[in-house]
């Protein structure tokens, strides 16, 4: 099978290919091809994968080129993990929000906003061109804001998009090691938008774990999300939300540390990825263990003004393992092209499955996945409290949909102006406009 990679050569690229190299059964993934505008960061990581597949038997071939049309032709699953804009865009997102005294993170708020402004008219051209030179390829979303992009390649490639994100595999497996279950053998009740959601179970057996686990002050307090939220307030949502409803539950607590911090998040990973671009474009660097060495502080300082703010200091040791994003990348397209049917929690199209959304939006729940995609289980009603914020930003992200196809500087605002965390329309219309001078690529909105 041929997976190709758009954004590969992004910085994670080597995780899924990690991934990919433990996978030695009929119907493996056997080429790899990267598509990345960028020839430098393509170099690199294809040195990184080289010598990742060092002694593999069977690893997978690496091909990397700058042509779309060339990346797409006869591939049997697309990666998608565009950065449209790149890591400058986004210190820029975030900084011009802040600016506005509201949060400008990559995926909440004004930031994610702006990001898929940017983004989804790519995406929308990037399915277009997959719907006529791989109509049979499945696509896996992992570009960010990844509900909303995956939507809107859906409109193109209906159900042979799904999106994945490891937020929510991350939370589920932490919850598991803390009442003391396999995660691979426990029920986790997940439900919400993407970095929207809550996880209201964990059955083990046929039994719900979860109120276990809130009933226990200490067990509360050893994992990040139980330190980030405070046992009273997960005890009063009767839930563990996903780690992103930090910056909603507060909001201002994390404007007040993203202002006060010496760099932004995404102004630190820009910086930190130059110099591993930069230090790649030394012909005699070990790429592999340059890259690892860069990941290792990726992870350890995730979301630290979340932290700073919610005064729990450094991450735990036991909570820098992701969910795996990669992990569910490979999961999927076993199950997808082997029939190994899996659960899976991803982001595909609603149907009936929440009852306050339409059929054609996009949520993230626990989906069964085989040999004819993901199909999202019956899960019970949201509370309002959850089904407030769910619908507000889904019509916010319908607005941002909607200006992108008319290019409407109005609907433009509009989208800014209904999010819960922007508080003015006279500051969304500031937004806007700080947005459109700063990137060419938001050039089409217009007034």
């Amino acid at each position: 099978m041929k997976l190709t990679i758009l954004g590969g050569g992004g910085f994670r690229v080597p995780l899924v290919y990690g991934a990919l190299l433990g996978d030695h059964a009929e119907g493996r993934v056997t080429h790899v091809t990267l598509y990345d505008l960028d020839e430098g960061r393509l170099s690199a990581i294809a040195r990184v994968l080289a010598e990742q597949g060092e002694g593999v038997p069977d690893a997978p071939g690496v091909t990397a080129t700058t042509d779309l049309d060339e990346a797409l032709r006869g591939a049997d699953f697309v990666f998608s993990a565009m950065r449209v804009g790149g890591l400058e865009g986004r210190a820029a997102d975030e900084r011009i929000a802040l600016d506005e005294g509201v949060l400008g993170q990559e995926t909440v708020g004004a930031g994610g906003i702006a990001y898929g402004l940017r983004t989804v008219p790519v995406a929308v051209r990037v399915a277009r061109r997959i719907a006529e030179l791989a109509p049979d390829a499945w696509v896996i979303n992992f570009t960010n804001p990844a509900g909303l992009v995956t939507e809107a390649m859906s409109r193109i490639l209906g159900d042979r998009v799904v999106g994945i994100c490891d937020s929510p595999v991350g939370l589920g497996r932490r919850v598991a090691r803390v009442l003391g279950a396999d995660p691979d053998e426990a029920w986790i009740d997940y439900v919400g938008l993407n970095h929207l959601g809550w996880l209201r179970g964990l059955r083990v057996g046929g039994r719900d774990e979860l109120p276990r686990l809130l009933a226990d002050e200490e067990a509360l307090g050893s994992f990040e999300e139980g330190r980030l939220f405070g046992a009273e307030w997960l005890r009063s949502l009767g839930a563990i939300p996903n780690e992103y409803l930090h910056y909603y539950y507060f909001n201002r607590e994390a404007v007040r540390a993203y202002r006060t911090a010496e760099r932004t998040r995404g102004a630190y990973l820009r910086d930190q990825q130059a110099g591993f671009y930069r230090e790649m474009g030394k012909p005699d660097t070990p790429a592999l263990a340059a890259w690892r060495r860069t990941l290792a502080d990726r992870e350890a300082t995730y979301m630290a003004a979340n932290r700073e703010a919610a005064g729990i200091g450094e991450r735990d040791e036991e909570d820098l393992e992701s969910g795996g994003y990669e992990k569910v990348a490979l999961a999927l397209m076993r199950a997808v092209a082997r029939d190994e049917r899996a659960t899976l929690i991803l982001n595909v199209r609603n149907g009936t499955t929440l009852g306050a959304l339409d059929a054609d939006a996009v949520v993230e729940v626990p989906c069964f996945v085989d040999a004819n995609g993901a199909h999202p289980v019956a899960v019970s009603p949201l509370p309002y409290h959850a089904v407030g914020l769910v619908t507000a930003v889904k019509a916010v992200e319908r607005e941002v949909l909607a200006a992108a196809e008319s290019g409407s500087r109005g609907t433009a605002v509009k989208a800014f102006a209904l999010h819960p965390l922007v508080d003015s329309v006279a500051v969304a219309r500031r937004l806007v406009d700080g947005y459109t001078a700063e990137h060419p690529g938001l050039a089409y909105l217009r007034r």
